[in-house]
Protein backbone atom coordinates (compact mmCIF):
# COMPACT_ATOMS: atom_id res chain seq x y z
CA UNK A 1 0.00 0.00 0.00
CA UNK A 2 1.25 3.66 -1.02
CA UNK A 3 1.72 6.37 1.86
CA UNK A 4 0.63 9.69 1.18
CA UNK A 5 3.14 12.48 1.80
CA UNK A 6 1.87 15.51 4.42
CA UNK A 7 3.41 18.60 5.65
CA UNK A 8 2.46 20.27 8.73
CA UNK A 9 3.79 23.81 9.89
CA UNK A 10 4.17 24.61 13.66
CA UNK A 11 5.39 28.23 14.52
CA UNK A 12 7.32 27.85 17.51
CA UNK A 13 8.99 30.99 19.93
CA UNK A 14 12.35 29.76 19.69
CA UNK A 15 15.93 30.74 18.37
CA UNK A 16 16.84 28.27 14.95
CA UNK A 17 20.15 27.23 16.94
CA UNK A 18 17.99 26.01 20.19
CA UNK A 19 15.36 24.27 17.87
CA UNK A 20 18.03 22.59 16.18
CA UNK A 21 19.20 20.86 19.12
CA UNK A 22 16.23 19.46 19.62
CA UNK A 23 15.36 18.04 16.51
CA UNK A 24 18.87 16.70 16.03
CA UNK A 25 21.20 15.54 19.23
CA UNK A 26 20.00 12.37 21.04
CA UNK A 27 19.42 14.18 24.31
CA UNK A 28 17.39 17.07 22.85
CA UNK A 29 15.27 14.46 21.00
CA UNK A 30 14.58 12.28 24.60
CA UNK A 31 13.10 15.28 26.17
CA UNK A 32 10.20 15.46 23.86
CA UNK A 33 9.80 13.19 20.97
CA UNK A 34 10.71 9.83 22.23
CA UNK A 35 11.26 8.18 26.16
CA UNK A 36 15.20 7.54 25.20
CA UNK A 37 17.56 8.09 21.81
CA UNK A 38 20.87 6.58 21.35
CA UNK A 39 23.15 7.44 18.35
CA UNK A 40 25.80 5.98 17.32
CA UNK A 41 27.12 8.13 13.64
CA UNK A 42 23.92 8.19 11.84
CA UNK A 43 22.07 5.47 13.25
CA UNK A 44 19.70 6.90 15.68
CA UNK A 45 17.60 4.01 18.14
CA UNK A 46 14.16 5.49 19.51
CA UNK A 47 12.53 4.15 22.75
CA UNK A 48 9.11 4.35 23.52
CA UNK A 49 8.00 2.37 26.77
CA UNK A 50 8.65 -1.43 25.72
CA UNK A 51 9.11 -0.28 21.76
CA UNK A 52 12.19 0.23 20.05
CA UNK A 53 12.46 1.78 16.56
CA UNK A 54 15.75 2.26 14.51
CA UNK A 55 15.90 5.12 11.70
CA UNK A 56 18.91 6.16 9.79
CA UNK A 57 20.08 10.19 9.58
CA UNK A 58 19.82 10.97 5.87
CA UNK A 59 20.69 14.08 5.52
CA UNK A 60 21.29 16.97 8.07
CA UNK A 61 22.39 20.82 8.11
CA UNK A 62 23.07 22.51 11.17
CA UNK A 63 19.85 24.99 12.22
CA UNK A 64 18.38 24.34 9.22
CA UNK A 65 17.15 20.40 9.15
CA UNK A 66 17.19 16.60 9.85
CA UNK A 67 15.50 14.32 7.65
CA UNK A 68 15.78 10.27 8.68
CA UNK A 69 14.17 6.94 7.71
CA UNK A 70 12.85 4.22 9.59
CA UNK A 71 14.54 1.06 9.02
CA UNK A 72 11.81 -0.84 9.84
CA UNK A 73 10.02 0.31 6.90
CA UNK A 74 9.41 -2.22 4.26
CA UNK A 75 8.97 0.51 1.36
CA UNK A 76 12.08 2.61 3.29
CA UNK A 77 13.72 4.06 0.13
CA UNK A 78 10.76 5.98 -1.06
CA UNK A 79 9.74 7.08 2.62
CA UNK A 80 11.56 9.63 5.49
CA UNK A 81 10.63 12.34 7.87
CA UNK A 82 12.47 15.58 8.36
CA UNK A 83 11.86 18.59 10.46
CA UNK A 84 12.88 21.80 8.76
CA UNK A 85 13.67 25.21 10.69
CA UNK A 86 11.86 28.09 8.87
CA UNK A 87 12.51 31.70 9.69
CA UNK A 88 10.26 33.92 7.86
CA UNK A 89 11.83 36.77 6.37
CA UNK A 90 9.59 39.43 7.20
CA UNK A 91 8.58 38.89 10.10
CA UNK A 92 11.54 36.58 11.84
CA UNK A 93 8.46 33.95 12.98
CA UNK A 94 10.60 30.57 13.49
CA UNK A 95 8.53 27.55 12.68
CA UNK A 96 8.91 23.79 12.32
CA UNK A 97 7.71 22.21 9.23
CA UNK A 98 7.19 18.54 9.42
CA UNK A 99 7.26 16.51 6.38
CA UNK A 100 5.85 12.71 6.60
CA UNK A 101 4.66 9.59 4.87
CA UNK A 102 1.36 7.74 6.50
CA UNK A 103 -1.28 5.34 4.90
CA UNK A 104 -4.59 6.55 4.14
CA UNK A 105 -6.13 5.27 7.05
CA UNK A 106 -3.33 6.15 8.93
CA UNK A 107 -3.33 9.98 8.13
CA UNK A 108 -5.39 11.65 10.32
CA UNK A 109 -3.61 9.83 13.60
CA UNK A 110 -0.27 10.00 12.24
CA UNK A 111 -1.37 14.13 12.17
CA UNK A 112 -2.42 14.08 15.71
CA UNK A 113 0.92 12.23 17.15
CA UNK A 114 2.96 15.06 15.26
CA UNK A 115 0.44 17.72 16.53
CA UNK A 116 0.72 16.02 20.32
CA UNK A 117 4.86 15.74 19.65
CA UNK A 118 5.84 19.33 18.64
CA UNK A 119 3.19 20.44 21.60
CA UNK A 120 5.23 18.86 24.01
CA UNK A 121 8.56 20.61 21.94
CA UNK A 122 6.82 23.69 22.47
CA UNK A 123 6.12 23.29 25.79
CA UNK A 124 9.67 22.51 26.89
CA UNK A 125 10.96 25.56 25.14
CA UNK A 126 7.99 28.04 27.10
CA UNK A 127 7.01 28.46 24.04
CA UNK A 128 2.89 29.02 23.19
Amino acid sequence: MSKIKFELEFVIQASPQLLYQYIYTPSGLSEWFADNVNARTEKYSFFWDDSEEEAQLLRKKSNEFVCFRWLNDDDQDDYYFEMRIVVDEITKDVSVVVTDFAEEDELDETKMLWESQIGDLKQILGST
